[in-house]
């Protein structure tokens, strides 16, 4: 078979004989399969979009809706006001007999009126999304009659069983701020920033825009936001992520890791393969539509939009700009291992490999001894460094041959798995004792993020929309291109990638895949190269490039599992809330002053909606963290200024959740002053003030009924690995690079009720930051925390 996806479907030879025709049966089978393949796919795509389009609808209540309208009508019951009989008389009797003109006359005027009361029910829908009074509701305070009345709207009018994208069409449009909120929020986010000198010419420049050029601007954006599903959401993706030109390894892409208390092999072939059926298993319910949206309060979707180019896409290099590209289907991946690329298919004759079909291929990558050709090895480092070189790379020397036919394997596979030949022996974390002391593992977690985040600058395709690398021990890694989507979706899918592997698929005894290979397994296909010297010393300097860039990242993970969540809701505050006062007492400490923090929020839940930023460093914050400091002020005091920081933290994250953000409005005004070469000093001072310390929360869980399935099916492997509420299958998060020269990017995620993984970056060439000091820092000030509220829980427990 390996023989056959290798050969052309037929040759031909002329002699003197005649014409000699070689058929090949097995090339033949593979392509009708395909073909056949791709046809259902978009049969399936057609009617798919059929079911979006009249959702909450659905087609057999609109057939029972026509049946009843004709049984009315030959009941003489006429629903419609006589015009049936004009639809009738007008236009089908001349063609039909009476009995059928009239049966499709009851059929026209039942399929329109369903269609109108479909839009009457997706305009309600709408409307009742547009309300977001309900996140404003305090915890623990009986809801008012309001909220009650619009929650049981929510419910009547929602539907059931909903696909990926059903609610897509009755999502509402990303609110437009009017320009007085937004400036007066702003000032209100610096104020802890500035002294008063600093502060009353922000003020004036912030009202000299407004006075001159910001109604203007606000008008043009309010024509954007009319005409757009998303005012913000197509400049953000041109202007933050493709028109950047240094590279996207550290700068852009993120990273997440594996699974924090369950390693389930340490076979890689076998770990591969499961993760690669799993990955492929989450596409084929991707193009099927059924993975359910996901849910606020399992009532409120969010938007799925970015769930649509997560696989075959890549991030094409442009000389000025780059492209997203997304190829429709495809059937293979393409794999790395120690300098050589392979194309590795994962369908035959329209079936999905099983993991043990799967690992035969991935071993024999593993035996391979074949040399890498030249410039094979660090060919992957292009992406890694800047864009423009890797632009005319790309043009000038892949862009006919067999390096483009290598490249587009690569470029349009579904995505990119690495078979790493380091190992990463982090072990597992105990759920009984902790390990926050333990230097060891530490510095493991530590190398294994930078191996996740950049690797050694070549042996990762960054342009892809993600890479699995698997280690020599089969440790498992992701590395995300950024452009394409946020972290959600992705975290989402390595979610369920995870729990298949290890609650579904399993291992056997030994550690490799369970089950047995229906059919003689298909062989990898090496790819192959004609790199030129010339193109040889443009991969050299991406790679010297893309070295220098990563040397410089100071990468530690610090894990906090003295206490988590379940401390802090006993306090009564929201767990981000509490991290995020924590990281402002920690930074405070480690820079001895207050500095713009920006912690992303989403907007998913408007149509196109991606991210917000959300200014941690505020009035009340400095407040609080200023009494930490001064041993005058009593606990009582302390504990009361962390809840007015608190609340007043989660009052900024609902309102930039609901559109009420201040940065992407004043982001698109900025764009639209570079559009019609209208300077602005305020503008240019808002958009360029560094953010010293750049946060992100990754959610630890986006499907809990999935596990609760999988360990009711499959108590077997429950029992096997020990799967319970503490030894659970969350991840140890993830990170991304350092914001700023000279400050700190902080990505944690509450993996349990005592468990919290705290990614923190910086450069080592800043003076200012120390990534591991900047941990210690956190875990002072999560100590710090929890003396505060000891004695009163502790009273409350007595109580």
């Amino acid at each position: 078979m390996a023989e056959a996806h290798e050969a052309v479907a037929f040759q031909f030879t002329v002699g003197a004989e005649g014409v000699s025709v070689n058929l090949r049966y097995d090339v033949f089978k593979a392509l009708i399969y395909s073909g056949f393949r791709s046809w259902r796919r978009r049969c399936r795509r057609t009617l798919n979009s059929f079911h979006n389009t009249i959702y909450p609808g659905h087609p057999l209540r609109g057939v029972a809706w026509c049946g009843l309208i004709y049984t009315l009508y030959t009941k003489g019951h006429d629903p419609s006001y006589h015009i049936i009989d004009w639809i009738d008389t007008h236009i089908f009797r001349r063609y039909f007999t009476t009995r059928n003109s009239q049966i499709l006359a009851c059929i026209v005027f039942g399929t329109g009126t369903y269609f109108v009361l479909i839009q009457i029910r997706q305009s309600i829908l709408k409307s009742l999304f547009s309300y977001h009074g309900w996140m404003y509701q305090e915890h623990g305070k009986p809801v008012g009659l309001g909220p009650k009345i619009w929650g049981g709207l929510v419910k009547l009018f929602i539907g059931r069983n909903p696909s990926l994208y059903s609610y897509q069409s009755v999502l509402p449009h990303l609110p437009l701020p009017s320009l007085d909120d937004t400036l007066r929020r702003y000032l209100r986010t610096v104020r802890p920033l500035y002294d008063d000198t600093e502060y009353h010419q922000m003020e004036i420049l912030a009202e000299e825009f407004k006075r001159t050029i910001g109604r203007k601007l606000q008008r043009y954006l309010w024509l954007k936001w009319l005409v757009s599903s998303n005012y913000v959401s197509d400049w953000w993706e041109k202007f933050v992520y493709l028109r950047g030109r240094s590279p996207i390894m550290v700068n852009s892409n993120f990273y997440g890791l594996d699974s924090a208390y369950i390693r389930p092999t340490t076979i890689q072939s076998a770990r591969a393969a499961n993760i690669v059926r799993a990955t492929m298993q989450y596409r084929v319910r991707l193009d099927h539509e059924d993975i359910s949206p996901l849910m606020v309060q399992n009532m409120i979707p969010l938007c799925s939009s970015q769930y649509e180019r997560q696989y075959n896409t890549l991030r094409m290099p442009g000389k000025e700009a780059d492209t997203i590209v997304h190829y429709s289907d495809s059937h293979h991946i393409a794999v790395y291992h120690k300098g050589r690329w392979f194309k590795v298919y994962v369908f035959y004759e329209g079936q999905l490999l099983q993991p043990s079909e799967l690992q035969i291929q991935f071993d024999e990558i593993l035996r391979d001894s074949v040399e890498p050709a030249y410039g094979e090895e660090h060919l992957a480092a292009l992406t890694a460094g800047e864009r423009p070189l890797w632009a005319e790379a790309r043009e000038k020397y892949f862009s006919s041959g067999v390096n483009r036919a290598s490249l587009e394997v690569i470029e349009r596979a579904a995505f990119i798995l690495v078979l790493d030949d380091e190992e990463y022996d982090i072990g597992t974390l105990d759920a009984e004792s902790s390990v926050i002391n333990d230097k060891k593992k530490s510095e493991v977690f530590d190398a294994y993020a930078r191996s996740s985040l950049h690797g050694k600058g070549y042996n990762r395709w960054f342009d892809k929309s993600f890479n699995f690398i698997i280690s020599k021990d089969a440790v498992a890694g992701i590395n995300v291109e950024h452009s394409w989507a946020d972290a959600p979706v992705s975290g989402h899918m390595v979610e369920y990638v995870l729990k298949e592997d290890i609650a579904h698929l399993g291992y056997d005894d030994i550690g490799n895949t369970r089950g047995v290979p229906r059919f003689t397994a298909l062989k990898p296909i090496k790819l192959k190269w004609a790199i030129s010297e010339n193109c040889n010393e443009l991969i050299e300097k991406s790679l010297a490039q893309a070295t220098k860039l990563y040397n410089d990242v100071d990468l530690h993970v610090y894990i906090q599992d003295i206490y988590g969540k379940g401390f802090m809701k006993k306090c009564k505050l929201s767990p981000d809330a509490y991290i995020q006062m924590a990281l402002q007492l920690a930074h405070y400490r480690d820079s001895g002053r207050f500095n713009l923090t920006y912690e992303a929020s989403m907007t998913r839940l408007f149509r196109d909606g991606r991210t917000e930023t959300v200014r941690s460093c505020s009035i009340e914050s400095r407040q609080w963290v200023k009494s930490m400091e001064d041993s005058n002020i009593s606990k009582t005091e302390r504990i009361q200024l962390l809840r007015l920081a608190c609340d007043y933290h989660q009052q900024q994250y609902r309102d930039a959740m609901t559109g009420k953000g201040i940065d992407r409005h004043l982001f698109c005004l900025y764009v639209l002053s570079k559009y019609f070469n209208m300077e602005s000093p305020f503008l240019q001072r808002v958009l360029h003030e560094p953010w010293k310390l750049s946060t992100s929360q990754t959610a630890a869980t986006y499907d809990e009924k999935h596990l609760k399935r999988l360990m009711v099916e499959n108590p077997d492997l429950v029992k096997k690995y020990g799967i319970d509420e503490k030894r659970n299958l969350s991840p140890c998060g993830g990170g991304f690079g350092p914001v700023a020269a000279d400050g700190y990017g902080v990505s944690y995620v509450i993996a349990s009720e005592n468990l919290i993984f705290f990614h923190i970056s910086s450069n080592k060439s800043s003076p200012e930051t120390d990534s591991k000091r900047f941990g210690q820092r956190i875990c002072q000030a999560m100590k710090d925390m929890r003396d505060l509220f000891e004695g009163d829980i502790q009273s409350n427990k007595k109580i």
